[in-house]
């Protein structure tokens, strides 16, 4: 963990806006706005960029991608930039739980994965990329993307010991559980062998 420098109000502001900044669904909003319908009506109903993918639109999946992620990084450069690494480090945590439990939509959101890739390139970038090669291996060994999302966030508490970013391991982990946690299911259909390929349609 990093010190604790910044002040009680400034790290209960940055946790806010945080979580305000994760709780954005991105998902719905893009397949609102281009006409792919809810997507709690489709595939998993989930909110991320895989399920966004099973409406056919490869561009909203890749949006949606993009801007899930980029809401993580955004909490923890701005929480670094106005604060400090300690109101990075608490900003990127809300924003995760932001993302998979956002107010808005009574608390059941994503499962987080991009938004998770997205902080830790904002956070470690060389263990962020890491972990991000980690996905896409997992994705094309696999062809599942819950499995490469374990894969990734397995992989991301090496990645932050082995590269040297060990103030930021105590988050790594509580990012990693999390990340299992909301994929508790996906693991009961990977060991089941029902869980669906990249790409196909619920």
């Amino acid at each position: 963990m990093p010190l604790i420098e910044t002040s009680a109000a400034l790290l209960l502001l940055w946790a806010v806006i945080g979580y305000l900044l994760g709780s954005i669904p991105f998902g719905m909003v893009l397949a609102r706005v281009m006409g792919l319908g809810n997507l709690r009506d489709i595939g998993s109903g989930n909110i991320g960029a895989t399920n966004v993918l099973r409406t056919g639109s490869k561009p909203a999946a890749a949006l949606t991608l993009l801007l899930d992620g980029g809401k993580g990084a955004v909490a923890v450069l701005l929480a670094r930039a106005f604060a400090g690494e300690d109101a990075a480090q608490l900003a990127a945590l809300t924003a995760m739980l932001g993302h998979c439990y956002p107010v808005w939509l009574g608390f059941k959101g994503g499962k987080g994965v991009a938004t998770f890739l997205g902080i830790l390139l904002a956070l470690a970038w060389p263990a962020g990329i890491g972990a991000c090669l980690a996905w896409l291996i997992g994705a094309a060994v696999t062809r599942i993307s819950s499995m490469a999302a374990l894969v990734a966030a397995a992989a991301s508490t090496f990645l932050l010991v082995f590269l040297g970013y060990g103030s930021a391991l105590f988050l790594g982990i509580l990012l990693t559980l999390l990340i299992f946690w909301r994929h508790r299911a996906n693991i009961r259909r990977i060991k089941a062998g029902t869980e669906p390929k990249i790409g196909q349609k619920g």
